[in-house]
Parts: structure tokens; C-alpha cells; sequence
């Protein structure tokens, strides 16, 4: 493959060179055509190289591990709609390979959205299910369909296929980042996040548009991207100085009381504490904040430590579960409310409520007693 297509590319430049003795006053276009092939192709020459440095500095951060497939599937994308125009008639192996590419940027950009909004390890079971598919689909066709066998079905079926496939990707990923926007405000997370979503509209529209324009709009417009990208990260990493144990500014109160809201309702609907396991920085990562401002809105906004705001909550659940009927044994209303011992757990409850698990119990059997007698 490889010989191929250095072979066209050297009969390309041999016409163009001739092209150019030939007619010497052509010199300036020539030279423009230089500069297209250049910036086209910096977008994925330097795409590849930050795709495989993202990978290597994630060690397993599904974030990054997401960002850096996601960078890595345009750049292929892009390398591919750059050889096509200077050289047509590159092998149809090539053009599948971008292609399956371009299969593959809308669900690396969704995915890249869920995994913000996760405090997991790694996508959960429906999420792989969804992985798996794709991945079998895109087997399939590649295997089954070949591009060079194929190509009337892969330019009027597949190729569109692709294309909208694209496109519904993009809608979900714009609108997972609308439905999580309050969280998302006035942290580091959202503007990378709506950059990258962003990033990925505008090279959509300029590929879906470039019938009107050129097909190399396509490319340029990934160059020009990944720069914005890159210029983005650098202001935003200038301005972040490390201060411990968090920055000193205040934030103000109408910010506060948002962010101490969405932390409730996150709370309330997925109810985080009752995991033994959970720590700052997951849930700070989970909210969608930095774990400096998470423990900075606790302790400053309210009056509480990230260890007692999980203990209220326990014990909260504690309380709930001491009430129900028949009782539970005191170990698993333990484990059950989120308390990793039961010395964790009876200290916690009688520096909150005062009273000893078994005596809280104790008392609100009483009273039921008394309210059915009286």
C-alpha cells in the first residue's frame, strides 16, 4: 500500500513539475499549493503526536483516554481528505481507513462528555454494550464491504451513513453539555468541554459544506482547530497557580449557592455517600469542579468538612433505616447507610444526634408504642 502510494505521489509531482516547466508563470500557484499541503496536513501530523501523548499521560483516565481517541480519529480523518485531493488516485484501502475514521468521531466525542460526568473507572455495562456495537459494526462493513469491491455502495450509502451518524453523535454529546451547563459553569472542565464540542460542529459543517467550498476546507479547519485547542489550554493552564489547600478568593455567594445546589441534587438523585468508597476528589470530578473548589465551597460556604458532610448524610440514611419494620441488625443498617465500621458509625451518630444507634431505635419505638395506645 504504502509503495502505491508513494508511486502516485511521485507521478503527481512529476506532472505538476512538468506542468511547471512548461508554464513558469504558474510559479505562484504552485507555491500556494505548497502552503495548502502543508497546514492541511499539520492538523493530522500534529494530531497523531498529540493523540499519542495524551494516551501516554492518561494511565488510565478515561477522560483523556476518550480526548486523546477522539484527536486521534479526526487526524486520521483529516491525513486521509488531504491525500485524496492532492492525490486522487490513492488506494481505496486509504479512503476506508479515513472513513472508518470519520465512523468513529462522533461516539469518541460522546463518550468523551459521559466520561467527565463520571465518577467511574470506566464506562459502565450499557456503555460498553454500546462500544461493542459500534466496534462490531464498523468490523462488519470493513470485512464484509470493502471499499474497493464496493465503491458505488460506499459513496451513496455508507459514506452518507457516516456522515449522519456524525451528526447524531454530535446532537447528543451538545446536549449532554446543556443538561449538565449548571454544573459545568466556572469550572476548567467546561470550557474544554463546549471546545470540544464546538471544535468537532465546526469541522462537520465545514466537511458537510464543502461541496459548496473545497474539500480541503475540511482539513484546514482541524488544523485551525487543534491550534485553537492548543493556545486555549496554554491561557487556561497560565492562569491556574496551585495553592493549597485551595485558592484565596472567596467565591461569591450567588456562585456558591448554584454550585452547593447542583452538589444536593446530585446527592439526592444518585446518592453518592452511600458508596464507602467515595473520596474528594471522585466526587469533585463527578460534580464537575476541581477538588480544590469542591473542599473550598464545604468548608467555607458551608461550615462543614467533606468527612462531616458525609456523615450528616449517612446518618440521615441511618435514621431512615432505624425506623423501618421489621428492624435491621445495627452491622448492616452500618454498611447500608455507607460507613465502612460500626466504630465509624456509632461515633458519627452520637456526636450528631447525641443519643447511641440503639437508643435512637429504642426511642421512636416508644413513642410509635404511645401514639397506638393513646
Amino acid at each position: 500500500m504504502f509503495r502505491l502510494f508513494a508511486a502516485s505521489a511521485r507521478r503527481h509531482l512529476a506532472v505538476r513539475s512538468q506542468l511547471d516547466k512548461n508554464r513558469p508563470f504558474d510559479a505562484p500557484i504552485m507555491l500556494s499549493q505548497h502552503f495548502l499541503f502543508f497546514f492541511a496536513m499539520l492538523g493530522a501530523f500534529n494530531g497523531i503526536g498529540a493523540a499519542s501523548f495524551l494516551w501516554w499521560r492518561a494511565k488510565g483516565e478515561p477522560t483523556q483516554r476518550w480526548l486523546s481517541l477522539l484527536i486521534l480519529a479526526v487526524s486520521v480523518r483529516t491525513g486521509k481528505s488531504v491525500a485524496f485531493y492532492f492525490w486522487p488516485d490513492i488506494p481505496k484501502a486509504v479512503l476506508q481507513i479515513g472513513l472508518t475514521a470519520c465512523f468513529m468521531i462522533g461516539p469518541c466525542l460522546f463518550f468523551l462528555v459521559r466520561s467527565s460526568q463520571n465518577d467511574s473507572s470506566g464506562p459502565g455495562r450499557a456503555d460498553r454494550r454500546h462500544i461493542a456495537g459500534l466496534l462490531s459494526v464498523a468490523a462488519a462493513v470493513n470485512l464484509l464491504l470493502p471499499y474497493a469491491d464496493y465503491i458505488d455502495l460506499w459513496r451513496q450509502a455508507i459514506t452518507p451513513a457516516i456522515t449522519y451518524s456524525w451528526l447524531g453523535y454530535l446532537l447528543l454529546a451538545s446536549a449532554q453539555v446543556y443538561l449538565h451547563r449548571t454544573r459545568l459553569s466556572g469550572t476548567p472542565s467546561g470550557p474544554l468541554l463546549l471546545g470540544a464540542v464546538g471544535g468537532i460542529w465546526l469541522i462537520w459543517i465545514a466537511y458537510y459544506t464543502s461541496g459548496y467550498t473545497s474539500y480541503i476546507v475540511g482539513a484546514l479547519s482541524f488544523t485551525f482547530v487543534l491550534a485553537a485547542s492548543v493556545l486555549i489550554y496554554l491561557r487556561l493552564r497560565s492562569g491556574q497557580a496551585p495553592i493549597e489547600p485551595y485558592q484565596d478568593r472567596r467565591i461569591p455567594e450567588p456562585e456558591a449557592a448554584v454550585q452547593l445546589q447542583a452538589l444536593a441534587e446530585l446527592m439526592a438523585r444518585e446518592r453518592l455517600y452511600l458508596d464507602p468508597a467515595l473520596t474528594l476528589p471522585r466526587l469533585a470530578r463527578r460534580l464537575g469542579v476541581p477538588q480544590t473548589r469542591l473542599s473550598q465551597l464545604l468548608n467555607d460556604n458551608n461550615q462543614t468538612s467533606f468527612k462531616q458532610y458525609l456523615a450528616q448524610l449517612r446518618v440521615g440514611e441511618a435514621k431512615t433505616l432505624l425506623r423501618q419494620l421489621p428492624p435491621k441488625p445495627l452491622e448492616v443498617v452500618a454498611e447500608e447507610a455507607g460507613f465502612q465500621s460500626m466504630s465509624t458509625f456509632y461515633s458519627a451518630f452520637k456526636k450528631l444526634e447525641g443519643v447511641t444507634p440503639a437508643a435512637f431505635r429504642a426511642s421512636k419505638t416508644d413513642s410509635e408504642k404511645r401514639f397506638q395506645h393513646s
